[in-house]
């Protein structure tokens, strides 16, 4: 069974229609790669998927059990995370801090509760092993590398055991060799049974690490294909409008 299914997902803002009936479909431990031109409805989709806002009309479903998410923290407690391209992280603050930022471990009796540093240190430096990442809990994330920074984030994601990771163009603004990085971390959530959807420009990334591709023109579907079944030239062909989908 599908871990998410949307169903003739429709978006107005006003007089723009920004989705037009788009269905989609993620397996557990699947990876879906969304591509577009900009103004396509990639990011639309995505923010209706992580509650932050509703859909005009359509269904979307979690484990086949139909949901409405008002807000993202609803999202979140169907199993929903998601990374932003800014990763919203605090440059000031060690690894671990950042991990569990909004969500830090306290300890104490009664009334009196103090940060359990220790313990989000552990738990930050095991979810980094995981991943098989070498970013250090207790390094500052301002003297991070690109590819540190989204482990990181990452990491943030997997507190909370989510279904579903959705990641906006984790690799828009790193190095080569942090690329791989980053692909790899992708690879580790696939390893732990969670769906990805990856919102991305980059041809490779999608087919080095994604099961499917789907496209969007104009706030529509135009294709839904298996990357073993595609080429980057034919994507290419549809995100332009040179190729049209069936």
């Amino acid at each position: 069974m599908p871990v998410l299914e949307l169903q003739g997902i429709t978006k107005h803002f006003g007089a723009i229609h920004a989705l037009t009936g788009v269905d989609m479909s993620l397996e557990p431990g699947e990876a879906l790669g969304l591509m577009g031109d900009n103004g396509a409805g990639k990011s639309t989709l995505v923010k209706i998927i992580a509650g932050n806002f509703p859909p005009t009309g359509g269904e979307i479903r979690i484990d086949g059990q139909p949901v409405q998410f008002s807000k993202p923290v609803e999202a979140r407690e169907k199993g929903i995370e998601i990374v932003y391209q800014d990763l919203a992280l605090c440059n000031n603050l060690t690894a671990a801090a950042n991990v569990f930022l909004g969500r830090e471990i306290k300890s104490g009796i009664g009334p009196i509760r103090w940060l359990n540093h220790a313990a989000m240190v552990k738990r930050a430096g095991q979810l980094f092993a995981e991943l098989k990442s070498e970013t250090r809990p207790r390094h500052l994330v301002r003297q991070m590398s690109g590819g540190q920074r989204q482990a990181v984030a990452i990491a943030r994601t997997r507190l909370s055991n989510p279904k579903i990771v959705l990641m906006d163009e984790p690799t828009a603004a790193i190095s080569v060799r942090q690329v791989a990085e980053v692909l790899d971390l992708i690879r580790r959530l696939r390893e732990h049974g969670i769906g990805v959807v990856l919102i991305s420009h980059r041809m490779p990334d999608v087919f080095a690490v994604c099961d499917r591709v789907m496209v969007m023109r104009r706030g529509r579907k135009v294709a839904d294909k298996m990357i073993k079944d595609s080429s980057p030239e034919e994507v290419t062909g549809l995100i332009t409008g040179a190729i049209h989908g069936g």
